[in-house]
């Protein structure tokens, strides 16, 4: 039986009153593998990007002054004095009265400081004919003019995706410290379950907890270790317990935290250590049987073994905490406001999340309706579903017509 059922509030603050969310450390990556981590430091260039001035165009690197007075009608004649390539140092340098060839991305040559496009330009043997005038600076993108060196890139925090790498690898950097993954174990339990691929005996069910489990510990920033299916036995479960608290920053089991006489996940939990179990039971529904314990500073959640109240517990409860210890900052989910399409009752006395369908109807306004009841005990109530509302443990329904707060799961589209 459970000692006491927390509400949904005392259980948060509980939680968060018996754990430091800090994150669990840092190390040094290679960018190559660094997607989707979180800078744990300040990234500092050392560096000017670019690293010269460089030309935006094609055409002829000159000195601004000679190109005033130039139109279609009366050209400036200056006199041809090389070319620049892409990639390679200048040898010239552009004098008084000259144009040097230069390509886009090359190197700006001493004595330019700017460029005239080619369409305005024209050569006949050493003579280049510029029709229309170009200020200092025009076509070329000067020495630091994207990143100065010293100057701070990426800051502390940042979560790298494809455009953040990019500009780790524009200022030359190989490697970058980040947070570190929190390895999160992942334990499913019970006799009637079996791994997926193996032949399914009567009686028997395909273990989706520990995948379903395992792929949200990689959505919000952690290392998933399977550590596969425990039997009903006090002995082998303390066992795996043990080594999953060895191995793991946060251990979540499935399972046998209800009244059967096989489960007996909180007892077991409870053995391993100081301060032991500090929830038993939260006045919700889904994931009333949620237990959570505390051993040697490492967080022990046991949720039910329905899928979609695991799952679901996981989002409301692990998931921030993941979050925190991988350095991530906190992210509330999308909502929405909808119309209720029918009346949705609350579990009495408890916290009720309802898992919803979004329609739009005839007037364009957006709906909102509980997933058919048949499907609470299948991982598709959570896959149809949109999203969740919330009712409150002080409220018996929400009425039909009602304006409420819907939580998304997925981007919503609109009609």
């Amino acid at each position: 039986m459970f000692r006491k059922l927390l509400s949904f509030d005392e259980t948060k603050q509980l939680l968060e009153q018996s754990f430091s969310s800090v994150p669990v450390g840092e190390e040094r990556v290679s960018i190559s593998d660094v997607h989707d981590r979180v800078l744990a430091q300040d990234v500092v260039s050392p560096m000017d990007i670019p690293p010269f001035s460089r030309s935006t165009v094609d055409g002829y690197a000159v000195k601004a002054a000679d190109t005033f007075g130039a139109s279609e009608d009366k050209a400036i004649n200056l006199r041809f004095c090389g070319h620049v390539a892409i990639g390679e140092a200048p040898a010239v340098t552009v004098k008084e009265g000259s144009a040097t060839e230069i390509v886009t991305g090359a190197p700006l040559p001493d004595g330019a400081d700017a460029v005239v496009m080619v369409e305005y330009t024209s050569r006949q043997g050493n003579n280049v004919f510029v029709r229309r005038p170009v200020a200092r600076n025009t076509n070329i993108m000067t020495k630091g003019s994207d990143i100065h060196k010293g100057e701070t890139v990426l800051k502390k925090g940042r979560f790298l995706g494809s455009r953040e790498i990019g500009a780790l690898a524009a200022i030359g950097l190989t490697q970058v410290v980040v947070y570190k993954r929190p390895k999160v174990a992942v334990l499913s339990t019970g006799g009637e379950v079996v791994e997926p691929g193996k032949t399914l005996p009567p009686g028997k069910i395909y273990d989706i907890n520990a995948h379903t489990l395992s792929a949200a510990v990689l959505e919000c920033g952690g290392e998933a270790i399977n550590l596969g299916i425990v039997p009903d036995e006090k002995d082998k479960m303390k066992s795996a317990l043990e080594l999953a608290l060895v191995s793991a920053d946060v251990i979540l089991t499935s399972g046998g935290v209800s009244v059967g006489p096989k489960d007996f996940t909180p007892q077991v939990v409870d053995s391993l250590g100081k301060p032991g179990v500090i929830i038993s039971g939260v006045a919700m529904k889904p994931g009333k049987p949620l237990t959570i314990a505390v051993v040697n500073g490492k967080l022990i959640f046991s949720l039910p073994g329905n899928p979609t109240s695991s799952l679901f517990m996981f989002i409301v409860f692990v998931r921030p905490i993941i979050m925190k210890l991988a350095g991530r900052p906190e992210e509330s989910m999308p909502k929405v406001k909808a119309v209720a399409a029918q009346k949705m009752f609350s579990a009495r006395g408890r916290r009720t999340f309802t898992m919803v369908n979004l329609t739009y109807n005839k007037d364009g306004t957006l709906m909102v309706s509980p997933v058919p009841t048949g499907l609470s005990g299948a991982i598709t109530t959570m896959t149809k579903a949109d999203g969740f509302v919330e009712i409150s443990e002080k409220q018996q329904f929400v009425d039909a017509g009602t304006e409420i707060d819907v939580y998304l799961f997925k981007k919503l589209k609109k009609p």
